[in-house]
């Protein structure tokens, strides 16, 4: 082993030490190692640069923008729809619709949209049939993986791999080749979520379930604070009004501006106007409190439960207020709607929600007016649960154009015309300048910190690959297997440990990420061991997808986390037979369509 391997070695696991910590986010530790690999003389600069010219991270790119347009013009109303007919059937008939038209649809566009598309719509669904949301959840975000795997543009972890094929001279994948094992494999899973679903996923109640049916019931008033009141120059703590039974202080107006205060040292001032959020026990008691004048109280606002005005969403995965707290986005400013609660990583929090910086997938529990309600369900932050999108009937008329720019370029690539990356570019420009989307809007659907994720690992698997890392744990591998099996078992049993090995980076780090890692790997196994590559790069494709036993393998699982009330440990009872049952699939399958 020379020093550039321990050096490439150590750069990787310190790489899958950050990812699995979640202390840094991954695009900037990818990234990180585009700049030491070169610092270090690893790499010359330009040999780490050359990643940029790899085409598959800017189809994948253009496969964001393909899929948003697709969901932005309303063509999967018609589909989800369809669902609410589906009430009546038995629960296992039900979940294996779902499962199959999620996964086809995962086939062709984007997993993540299809995923925001359809929980309010089994959310719903779940609702009608008197069941749980967490009976569906899970299984639409496995659904959208599966469907994923059958396809060259149905997930960017196949685009990753098929960029690498090219840039090192194997044959590249054809648009349907993957579907030899990914259909198998999706209806296995299909079939097995609809046998076990009922058993294995939990009954778990969603964020509004925290709330009293008194807390459901709440009313907006205004309190003003008077000249010559006792509340004046003290702050809402030392007055008893942040503890207060029955209300609570939502805002806090001076001067007609909403002021940003602290309750334990700000004090107020005469002419303030506080917005309180009463229950109907707390209307007295905020009367009897002194230094208040109610003038606005024959003008209560009502905010009730049967109204559908205390309702839930989910904050987008390309919202603009991630990283951002209550506070800093002004949220009832903004959106005139107030936050109650937050869920995150399967717990629900109450106590300091206006600091704590917002991230994809959290799930918050709101109250408003169902004007404010209708008014953020047509904006792109916040998913809301209440009941499926409206369709988007202004461009419904865009919808054939769209459909066919898509089946376009899978013809073309199918029949070999054009190169994926070339068509998949070209059909993203052509929905530009028709106006089926706008270009910010597809800026905005570009998950740019995932292609640079792959940049950072295309370039550590060029650094394996020049500096005979990978050749040396090839040797390794196989010199183990040789030692241990008998010669006939030898290509399935190196066939397995690179799958398992795959499946279980992937539940831990990013699947992009693995794949750029594992494929060079897996084609000096190959090579070492005298076997066709092709067998072996399909294992890890499959297998690099495959992330079911934890909500942080795939970014869709983490999305169903919070919105279900998953825990870690629902992922895993479900999970690891899926894992399981795809591996012996894919063992079964490979070796048959792909022969040593």
């Amino acid at each position: 082993m020379t020093w550039q391997i321990a050096l490439v070695f150590a750069l990787l696991i310190g790489a899958m030490v950050g990812f699995a910590r979640e202390k840094t986010s991954p695009d900037v530790i990818a990234l990180s190692l585009l700049v030491l690999l070169p610092l270090t003389g690893v790499l010359s600069v330009k040999e780490a640069f050359a990643v940029f010219s790899n085409p598959a991270p800017i189809t994948v790119a253009a496969m964001f923008v393909l899929s948003a347009a697709l969901v932005k013009c309303g063509a999967l109303d018609y589909l989800t729809s369809a669902f609410g007919r589906t009430a009546a059937l038995p629960y296992p008939v039900v979940l294996f619709l779902v499962v199959a038209v999620v996964a086809f649809v995962s086939a062709w566009i984007n997993n993540t949209p299809v995923v925001v598309v359809f929980v309010p719509v089994v959310l719903n669904l779940a609702r009608r049939m008197g069941l749980p949301g967490s009976k569906f959840l899970i299984p639409v975000s496995y659904a959208s993986v599966l469907g994923g795997i059958c396809t060259l543009i149905g997930t960017s972890t196949n685009l990753v791999v098929n960029g690498l094929l090219v840039e090192r001279g194997e044959p590249e994948f054809t648009m349907f080749e993957l579907a030899a094992v990914g259909v198998p494999v999706a209806l296995v899973g299909a079939l097995y979520l609809a046998a076990a679903g009922r058993r294995l996923l939990p009954n778990r109640e969603m964020l509004t379930a925290i709330l009293s049916e008194e807390e459901r019931r709440e009313y907006f008033t205004e309190a003003f604070v008077p000249e010559g009141s006792p509340l004046i120059g003290r702050s809402l703590r030392a007055a008893g009004l942040v503890k207060a039974r029955g209300f609570r202080v939502i805002e806090v107006v001076r001067d007609g501006v909403a002021i940003h205060l602290d309750p334990a040292s700000t004090p107020l001032c005469g002419g303030d106007r506080m917005i309180l959020a009463c229950r109907p026990s707390g209307i007295a008691q905020a009367r009897s409190m002194p230094g208040f004048d109610f003038t606005a109280e024959a003008g209560l606002e009502q905010i009730a439960a049967h109204e559908g005005v205390v309702f839930e969403g989910a904050v987008a995965p390309h919202s603009e207020i991630i990283g951002q707290s209550i506070s800093e986005l002004r949220f009832r400013q903004r959106y005139r709607v107030i936050v109650l609660a937050i869920h995150r990583g399967g717990k629900n929090v109450r106590e300091k929600l206006e600091t704590m910086p917002l991230q994809m997938g959290d799930i918050l529990l709101m109250m408003g007016t169902p004007q404010a309600m209708d008014e953020l369900r047509r904006g792109d932050d916040i998913i809301l649960f209440d009941r499926p999108p409206l369709p988007s009937l202004s461009l419904h008329r865009r919808i054939p154009l769209v459909l066919a720019t898509i089946a376009v370029v899978i013809l073309a690539e199918t029949a070999g015309w054009v190169p994926i990356e070339l068509g998949a570019i070209g059909g993203a420009i052509l929905l530009c300048l028709t106006g089926c989307i706008k270009p910010k809007e597809a800026y905005e659907s570009i998950e740019w910190n995932l292609l640079f994720v792959i940049f950072g690992m295309l370039a550590l698997g060029i650094a394996m690959q020049q500096t005979g890392a990978a050749a040396w744990l090839a040797q390794n591998v196989v010199a183990g297997v040789e030692h241990v099996a008998p010669a006939t078992a030898k290509p399935i049993i190196m066939l397995a440990c690179v799958y398992l090995v795959t499946m279980v980076l992937t539940e831990l780090l990013s699947n992009n990420a693995v794949a750029a890692l594992m494929i060079p790997i897996a084609l000096g196994i190959a090579a070492e061991a005298g076997l066709a590559a092709r067998p072996f790069v399909i294992a890890v494709t499959i297998a690099a997808s495959a992330a079911f036993a934890t909500p942080i393998g795939y970014q869709t699982n983490t999305y169903v986390y919070g919105i279900g009330g998953y825990r870690f440990s629902d992922f895993v009872k479900i999970g690891i037979p899926l894992n399981l049952l795809c591996f012996a699939v894919t063992l079964i399958v490979v070796p048959r369509v792909w022969p040593w």
